[in-house]
């Protein structure tokens, strides 16, 4: 897959990197605060909101089902809900552009609300499985047409009437599938009950809880837990403060580990332990991070780190992490490719089910710039060349702005540049990246 227009971009090894890097607002957080504003009732305020395609691809989506959204400033949103259970049908189609989170969520978010939506998206959305979030959503009633035995978008989905709450285990270790499942549940009658095996990421439990729902998180005795909602809920609108994003810092925060000599602060980054993966791993290889001033902002916890230039070694990242750093791999083995010894990730399946093929791009990527690795099974092992990589090659995005910072990332600290074959998608989670990066000393031409 492959942008018509595209914008290639080489990164080359040059000055230390130093200084302060301000990254873009949490997407995930971002998407929540939008979609959960437009299903309370009264006004929420957002500040720090990330400014990307994929959040504003989802607030003009949340309008055409009524609810009112207006930008006030860099950051700063005032969205005016209906009321859970009160969204209209759509007038055209909903494009979400390249947002896999804000299509899924918004999914679930109207599959307990008897309308109808066609929900659409760039070529790269469209190539994604949706199957894997509507056809858990039949349990309460919905129905839909997507494109192939995946759901593939163009999909229109059928909202349900009177549904009824409903109890389930989650099979798959996706935050989407089940924030899918949550935001359903806030028009179920009854109490949802929905057990996952694997913990995921609990911002969609955070904040709807900080909206008014009626919900409770109980732990498991052999690890996992069971999340229940009572419905039909209502939500009240609130204030939001988005954290800084940990999946845009981790490129700035592995650049300065591989750079030699640099040192970056990164202020204000969420460290919520379900998202802490990566810098837990960074920490395991023997990188130089520090983390001061941790206080806690809407129920998430956030701290400021401070990044150095550091001689990393390889370690086995278990399957179990994956969930708490599913974004983070592509650039976890940029790292694992300048460590000293080999690094094991393991269990990433749901790398393949991603913008693109994951697990395969970081493995062409990887190949281009003479790394070794290997692919078993759904691990992917990398043996590192002890602060040396080769570089010198053109890697294929596929359309992934993760593929695309990650390589660039390279390209700082390589022995000869690395190209990218486009960057246009960045600006899906981190439009400032370039000019950031710059300010920082990379050298990107």
């Amino acid at each position: 897959m492959h942008n018509a227009n595209p914008l290639p971009l080489t990164a080359r090894a040059g000055r230390p990197l130093t200084g302060t890097a301000q990254v873009p607002g949490d997407k995930s957080i971002s998407q929540r605060a939008l979609i959960l504003g437009a299903l309370a009732v009264g006004e929420t305020r957002i500040s720090g909101l990330l400014e990307s395609g994929d959040v504003h691809s989802t607030a003009q989506a949340l309008r055409g089902f009524g609810a009112d959204l207006v930008q006030e400033g860099p950051g700063r949103w005032r969205v005016r809900g209906t009321g859970v259970g009160r969204w209209r049908a759509p007038a055209a189609e909903l494009d979400f552009g390249n947002s896999g989170t804000g299509s899924r969520l918004v999914m679930g978010a109207m599959a307990t609300t008897p309308i109808t939506a066609v929900f659409t998206g760039d070529a790269s959305l469209r190539s994604r499985p949706m199957a894997r979030v509507v056809a858990p959503l039949e349990a309460f009633g919905v129905t839909y047409e997507g494109q192939g035995p995946q759901a593939r978008m163009p999909l229109t989905l059928h909202g349900a009437g009177n549904a009824k709450a409903i109890e389930t285990t989650i099979t798959v270790a996706s935050a989407q599938v089940k924030s899918a499942l949550l935001l359903a549940a806030l028009n179920a009658s009854g109490v949802t009950r929905l057990t996952q095996t694997t913990l995921t990421r609990d911002h969609s439990e955070k904040m709807l809880a900080a909206f008014g729902a009626q919900i409770t998180v109980t732990p498991l005795a052999g690890g996992g837990e069971t999340i229940a909602v009572q419905g039909p809920a209502s939500l009240t609108g609130c204030a939001v403060e988005v954290p800084r994003d940990p999946s845009s810092a981790a490129f700035p925060l592995v650049a300065a580990l591989i750079v030699p000599g640099s040192v970056l602060e990164l202020p204000a980054i969420l460290l919520n332990p379900r998202r802490a993966g990566l810098i837990e791993t960074l920490l395991e290889m023997g990188a130089d991070i520090t983390i001061t001033n941790r206080r806690t902002s809407g129920g998430e916890e956030i701290g400021d780190l401070m990044a150095r230039h550091s001689a990393l070694k390889g370690v086995e990242v278990p399957p179990e992490r994956a969930p708490a750093m599913i974004d983070e791999y592509p650039i976890l083995a940029v790292a694992a490719a300048f460590a000293s010894g080999t690094t094991a990730m393991r269990g990433l399946e749901e790398l393949r089910v991603k913008e693109s093929d994951r697990l395969d791009a970081v493995a062409q990527g990887l190949k281009a710039n003479g790394v070794d690795y290997a692919i078993a099974g759904d691990d992917l092992i990398v043996r590192g060349g002890a602060g040396e990589v080769a570089g010198g090659g053109t890697v294929a995005t596929h359309m992934d702005h993760r593929i695309a910072m990650s390589f660039l990332t390279m390209g700082l600290a390589a022995r000869k540049p690395v190209t990218v074959d486009d960057v246009t998608m960045i600006a899906t989670s981190f439009p400032d990246y370039q000019d950031l990066m710059r300010g920082l000393g990379a050298d990107f031409a």
